[in-house]
């Protein structure tokens, strides 16, 4: 029945690639302890088992004929490869002793690759450096993933609307005919902001670990940070830069494919960015005066903090250079609503996204002026194309789903002992990917305290926000298993 309800080899032959990429990554982890002086052996058990399995999943989709990805092979590879892998980065941390109970190990393992950023860690510098490396690889080669997946592959089944928003469709007929070339650009940007990041936090007097697994955890928008106290130790120069970063790479990587392609027209008219911009320069506005003038704080230093935060939760990075919760009420309430946003679709952040709350406004306007001129006709647009109404009833559609899905694993949050304001941060942070939340899950504090069952809830809940829902959630229905 499975056989012929998805491509079985298919899927083997995915995930046999995924596993050797994430083999390859653990043995030059291996590389990294040696050079600090930690056991090699947590990263060689796993690099073997992860590979040998890579093998066998090869093994598996040997005489595989038919390539093509049709929508349930997309949807049933996609899931699985996620909670999968998710599995294979848990094993370092069990082997190391670091996260010594397997549900712990496969939370931080899940928030590492989907680039939520969530952690049950207490004493973040007590692990071995080797291993945090590997906590904030997670992170880049998830996002990464995230990137391929979202430009490449779901637009192209018209998953939850992505085709709206991520491309025209000239850019995606340039994708179909050279996907390998296209996919090895954008990972080229990819490379070149982590780099430039990391050059620039070396120039701040960040040493090179640190800048590695700050770039990692920027880039990737995940927010792990090798440090206790995030961000917050470090100087307003690196603060100002990985702000900087954050915001880079919460915006829509084929802005950057038309800036290499010199296309600038199409920047210019691309909606979804002046959206970003102006959600993140309005927030930020709020804020700064909120702590200006409510607490006090110096121009430039209200300004760094309130920006550098709500960048962060904005683009989902989650990194923190202070602790919204010791705001007045007004500033972390913000904050809080914040987290439904999302940066750009096409990019590393998770949420909603920015194009998908631009639609939703334009319609609100658009259905006032059909109550003033009931007999007129209005069409909407986004970067100069008009949407059809199926498109916007996606979208719409999208939305309450999201709105749902995080009411109904708040109040079984609530319902397994966690106060309102835990439980329901705890579903909208781990659900758009950002990290810390609100109530006992702050940026000062850890989700280490939640019961096993929230735990496995919440790491649940990331892959399903990461994979934008509808691919996950299919899997539980009936018709999906018909052939």
């Amino acid at each position: 029945m499975m056989n012929k309800a998805v491509n079985l080899k298919l899927t083997w032959k995915v995930l046999s690639i995924n596993f050797y990429v994430v083999g390859l990554a653990l043995a030059a982890n291996s590389l990294l302890a040696l050079w600090f002086a930690e056991s090699m052996l947590p990263f060689v058990y796993s690099s073997l088992i992860s590979l040998v399995s890579g093998f066998i999943f090869h093994k598996m989709s040997y005489g595989l004929k038919d390539t093509t990805i049709k929508r349930k092979d997309a949807y049933f590879t996609v899931t699985i490869s996620w909670f999968l892998i998710g599995l294979i980065g848990a094993l370092p941390y069990l082997f190391s002793g670091a996260i010594p109970r397997f549900y712990d190990a496969y939370f931080e393992s899940v928030s590492g690759f989907t680039t939520t950023g969530s952690s049950i860690l207490t004493d973040i510098e007590a692990l071995p450096k080797s291993i945090l490396f590997w906590r904030s690889l997670t992170h880049w080669i998830g996002g990464i993933g995230i990137i391929v997946l979202v430009i490449i592959i779901l637009p192209s089944l018209k998953i939850g609307g992505y085709h709206l928003f991520t491309s025209e469709s000239s850019f995606q007929d340039k994708i179909k005919p050279r996907i390998h070339q296209v996919a090895y650009q954008l990972f080229a940007i990819y490379i070149t902001l982590t780099l430039l990041e990391v050059i620039l936090l070396l120039a701040g007097h960040m040493n090179l670990y640190e800048s590695v697994c700050h770039a990692f955890g920027t880039v990737a928008t995940g927010g792990f940070s090798p440090k206790n106290s995030s961000i917050a130790d470090y100087s307003p120069y690196i603060q100002y830069v990985i702000m900087v970063f954050m915001f880079l790479s919460g915006t829509n990587y084929i802005i950057y494919y038309y800036l290499v392609k010199r296309e600038f027209t199409k920047i210019r008219r691309n909606d979804e960015f002046k959206f970003y911009f102006f959600m993140v320069f309005l927030i930020g506005a709020v804020i700064t005066a909120i702590l200006f003038f409510k607490m006090g704080k110096p121009l430039e230093a209200a300004f760094r903090e309130a920006y550098f935060q709500v960048i962060s939760i904005i683009t989902c990075t989650g990194f923190a250079s202070a602790d919204y919760l010791l705001w007045p009420t007004a500033g972390w309430v913000i904050i809080f609503f914040a987290m439904f946003l999302g940066g750009s679709t096409g990019s590393t952040a998770g949420g909603i996204k920015m194009a998908r709350h631009l639609i939703f406004f334009k319609a609100v306007k658009t259905n006032f002026k059909k109550i003033m001129h009931p007999h007129a006709i209005f069409s909407m647009r986004i970067n100069g194309k008009i949407l059809a109404k199926e498109m916007i009833n996606s979208n719409l559609s999208f939305m309450i789903m999201y709105v749902f899905i995080f009411f109904v694993g708040m109040l079984t949050l609530v319902i397994m002992g966690l106060d309102t304001a835990t439980a329901s941060s705890s579903v909208a942070t781990c659900m758009a990917g950002i990290g810390p939340g609100i109530g006992t899950v702050g940026p000062a504090s850890n989700f280490a305290h939640l019961p096993v069952d929230a735990k496995m809830l919440l790491t649940f809940i990331m892959v399903l926000g990461r994979l934008e829902i509808y691919p996950v959630l299919v899997l539980f229905t009936k018709n999906f298993w018909k052939s």
